[in-house]
């Protein structure tokens, strides 16, 4: 056991002297390359903010004083040091605790988080909430990335921190990166205000006055008047842009070392009103291949901690890999082809065409809204946008989905990658909701392939016809199946499904890739029933020929979907027969009305019953009851 490691509260870690903390950090990283190595997880975010864990717990009061981690990719040193080291083991397992800050699991999770660029918003509420009521003794503290600061959200709350004037301190965890490197204006204002020659020439000018001879509180007021301006006018000139929105900035600091992050945040502690300290740190502290290779190590498969090799093989091919190859084959025959990732670029598997077509993939940073209005400006100039966005992620920039592209009839590809369960993350990255909240959209064709050839011609489809206006594609994290059999495209028709094995007993309607499970379940009920498969392909417009068929031939129907029940696919086919007057036994499958919880892909389809096994069991379970009807309806 290491020495210090009994440390499982703030109350505890306290008590420590300071010169005991640097132990206590070592053992945190060692604890966490340890871990990780053996069950994956976020790494690099939490080994870069080690020393800045320790100092904020030691420094306030939590919970009772407010910490909030900005996404929480960072949170794993939080979390080993709010009682829940003898947990972790569960960490991002079925059951277990949350790879994220999660208000139901800890008291010292003020908020819980997922998603960036939150922080800021949440931590003013909390400081305006704790002046409305009088308390001016509670701390409020958010720690945010440079990337997660890229957001609109961020900037929105800054600038309304800026007039309230709440007591709160931002902490700007700058490690110049997110995922994939950081790109954009704010980034290179970072990066200039820590390299660039007027923060050395200030640091310099100060330098030079602090050293007038005799004790500071002689100093005449004319040198103490220089002092004040030269701060003052450094920053207001080099670093306006946090004072211009009447917050004081501070740094920046070395975010490693922890006597100076104990002296800096005792200060601020006392200063009142809105703060910015500036925080460098570095992605991957202290484990050496995680920092010379900071996105590979963002969030890694099990390895070998001693020579950072991977442990867990795989030669599967995934929807990301087709993707990025089939894009990059499609953007070399057609010119007007752009990319558009919102700080997903490797995740998105655009990091090839982006070396090969560095003009005609944009990397916009976290910025949803801004990723979805722009794509709509090019596509609007007459150039054909592939906008590559997580389905949890699309969410941020719905009311640009429909009022910039979709009201426009902009052509306009969403290329909607993690659609449905996307395993550990759990329920703030499942990509639930998004056939719901696309089928309300007029004009706007919404498909899921079964395979991994079908995903690569509707590529083709939606860049062939650049008269249909937009489109959403939606696929999901990992493994595809098979690879694509040919090499060639072939143009699909819009909205056309397809019957992929005939029956007379009860037929199933799949969409996407859970078709697969579908085949397996009707080869596992070979002899048994005879089940008729139809893969609809699009969920808008849907195939009204193939459900006609369905419904005059079928009095019992199964549907299937990876995604929430609540206006989904199988409620635009109940839709559809009411609507046409038609009568059938319908069951649904797909995720229920609540927030899917973490667990492997897997484990989550069978949790919610509609892997292989349970699809197996509802046939059988329509089947005996459509036979019980039938008998009924005999004797009546």
């Amino acid at each position: 056991m290491p020495e210090n490691f009994h440390i499982d509260s703030p109350a505890a870690l306290r008590k420590l002297p300071v010169s005991s903390l640097p132990g206590l950090c070592e053992e945190l990283r060692s604890f966490l390359i340890d871990h990780v190595a053996s069950n994956g997880g976020h790494f690099s975010s939490s080994l870069g903010v080690v020393e800045l864990t320790v100092a904020l717990h030691y420094v306030f009061n939590t919970p009772e004083d407010k910490l909030i981690w900005d996404v929480g990719h960072q949170a794993y040193p939080h979390k080993l040091l709010t009682g829940r080291k003898g947990r972790f083991y569960t960490n991002r397992l079925r059951g277990g605790i949350s790879g994220f800050p999660s208000r139901e699991e800890s008291e010292y999770d003020a908020f819980g988080t997922g998603h960036s660029s939150t922080s800021v918003s949440a931590i003013l509420g909390m400081a305006c909430a704790a002046r409305y009521r009088g308390d001016h003794t509670r701390q409020h503290i958010a720690v945010i990335g440079d990337g997660a600061m890229t957001a609109g959200m961020a900037f929105e709350a800054l600038n309304n921190a800026g007039y309230e004037q709440p007591d709160m301190l931002v902490i700007l965890n700058d490690n110049n990166m997110s995922i994939d490197a950081n790109t954009g204006a704010l980034q290179d204002y970072l990066t200039a205000l820590t390299t660039g020659r007027h923060y050395n020439a200030l640091k310099s000018h100060v330098r030079k006055l602090l050293s007038y001879p005799g004790q500071p509180d002689k100093w005449p007021a004319e040198v103490l008047g220089k002092l004040r301006n030269a701060v003052k006018g450094g920053l207001l000139r080099y670093s306006n842009l946090f004072e211009a929105l009447n917050i004081r900035y501070f740094g920046p600091v070395d975010g490693h070392d922890l006597d100076k992050l104990v002296h800096v945040l005792e200060k601020l502690k006392h200063i009142p009103g809105p703060k910015l300290l500036h925080c460098v740190t570095t992605k991957g502290k202290g484990f050496a291949p995680a920092m010379t290779d900071q996105a590979k190590w963002h969030a890694p498969k099990t390895f070998d901690k001693s020579t950072g090799a991977t442990l867990e093989k795989t030669s599967a091919v995934t929807f990301q890999s087709v993707f990025g190859r089939t894009l990059m084959e499609l953007a070399r025959k057609n010119p007007g082809i752009m990319a558009i990732t919102p700080a997903m670029l490797s995740g998105s598997a655009l990091t090839t065409m982006k070396k090969e077509m560095p003009e005609r993939v944009f990397d916009v940073g976290i910025t949803e809204q801004h990723a979805v209005t722009f794509a709509a400006g090019l596509a609007a100039d007459g150039l054909l946008p592939f906008c590559t966005i997580y389905s949890t992620f699309l969410q941020r920039a719905y009311d640009q989905v429909i009022h910039d592209v979709a009201l426009q009839k902009l052509h306009v590809v969403f290329c909607i990658d993690r659609a449905g369960v996307v395993g550990q993350d759990g329920p703030t990255h499942h990509g639930a909701f998004d056939i719901s909240f696309l089928r309300c959209v007029p004009g706007i064709t919404g498909a899921s392939p079964m395979d991994l050839e079908d995903f690569r011609d509707l590529l083709f489809t939606a860049q062939a016809d650049r008269e249909s206006g937009p489109w959403a594609i939606r696929y999901p994290r990992g493994a595809g199946g098979p690879a694509p059999a040919s090499s060639r495209f072939k143009k699909l028709v819009i909205g056309k499904g397809r019957k992929l094995r005939p029956g007379k007993d009860i037929a199933v309607l799949s969409l996407g890739p859970v078709g697969l499970s579908v085949v397996d379940a009707c080869a596992g009920l070979e002899g048994e029933l005879d089940v008729a498969h139809y893969d609809l392909r699009f969920f808008k417009p849907l195939d009204e020929t193939l459900l006609h068929e369905v419904f005059r031939r079928f009095s019992a129907v199964i549907t299937i979907e990876d995604g929430c029940l609540a206006g989904g696919m199988g409620s635009a086919v109940l839709e559809f027969m009411a609507e046409h007057g038609y009568h059938a036994v319908v069951k649904r499958l797909g995720l229920p009305d609540t927030f899917a919880e973490q667990g492997t892909q897997q484990e989550l389809h069978a949790l919610y019953g509609y892997d292989k096994k349970a699809i197996v069991a509802a046939v059988r379970q329509l089947a005996a009851r459509t036979k019980g009807l039938k008998k009924v309806a005999d004797i009546l």
